[in-house]
């Protein structure tokens, strides 16, 4: 049997190669940025081959590298899989954005777990696009337009509705499209505010307030700073409670959906069919 070079320099140049970054993959390993670096060039001194071209801000696998990461990615995940079918504990990752964890996903989680206490979710609420092969990702929840790309299932969740919202204090102020003039516009990096006002047939310069995210959109309209265009979904909770009116009945349809998103062969299809199907039965 041929002798493996040691674990440790496998699982450095395995993170390092997915990073292109010898930072983040020590932060991910939980080691320093030195020994990642050292484990590397101990790994090529074995070979007898460069794995990476170091740049100034970065890494790039050499022709040998890409060679080697590939099934190299393949041996880890045919280990992970095999931890996971002995493990008693069943996880499943499911990647959304800050504001849908937050309005949508966490407020409903209990019901998940009541009905399957046997599954551990891991959220993982971030704004950039989750990559199904390397970051260990089951299933993604994002909001964009179909279609999408060739290797992924893309489900509906939800409607792409956009409602105007805003505190109780405030609606009283708003009874025809031209008033939103006179309040501010809380908007967020969809930026459909200006898409609604021309579909209302309201021209001029509104006062807008602009956030990052969805959510802090909301927020704000909820503290009475403004009205917020929201996806209806995302704030049916506070306009059921009567913490949001709608003080307007126009509406903006746009092809800006809400998705489930994994891919055509996911590495758990059982776990993913469970998940996608309680996802669609909340709404």
């Amino acid at each position: 049997m041929v002798a493996l070079p040691p674990l440790n320099a496998l699982r450095a140049f395995e993170a390092s190669a997915r990073h292109l970054n010898f930072r983040l993959a020590a932060e991910e390993l939980g080691v320093t940025q030195g020994a990642v670096a050292q484990q590397v060039r101990g790994l090529e001194a074995r070979l007898g081959d460069v794995l990476f071209d170091r740049l100034p801000r970065g890494l790039r696998l050499t022709e040998a590298g890409r060679k080697f990461h590939a099934p190299l990615r393949r041996a880890f995940r045919l280990i992970e899989e095999a931890v996971e079918e002995l493990s008693q504990d069943r996880q499943i990752i499911l990647s959304v954005t800050p504001s849908f964890a937050s309005k949508w996903l966490v407020p409903r989680l209990s019901d998940f777990i009541d009905s399957y206490p046997d599954i551990s979710v891991q959220v993982d609420a971030r704004e950039r696009l989750a990559d199904f092969k390397s970051d260990g990702v089951d299933l993604a929840v994002r909001q964009g337009r179909a279609p999408f790309a060739s290797d992924l299932d893309a489900v509906p969740l939800f409607s792409t509705e956009f409602v105007p919202v805003c505190s109780p204090s405030i609606a009283g102020q708003v009874t025809h499209p031209s008033d939103l003039l006179g309040q501010v516009l809380l908007n967020d990096t969809h930026g459909l505010w200006p898409l609604f006002l021309d579909r209302v047939g309201v021209s001029g310069k509104p006062r807008m307030m602009s956030f990052s995210q969805t959510s802090l959109a909301i927020d704000a309209a909820l503290s009475g700073q403004g009205i917020a265009l929201a996806n209806a979904p995302l704030v049916a909770s506070e306009l059921a409670s009567g913490r949001l009116v709608q003080p307007l009945e126009d509406v903006l349809i746009e092809d800006l959906g809400f998705y489930i998103v994994a891919p055509r062969k996911p590495r758990q299809p059982q776990m993913v069919e469970i998940i996608r199907n309680w996802l669609l039965s909340q709404v």
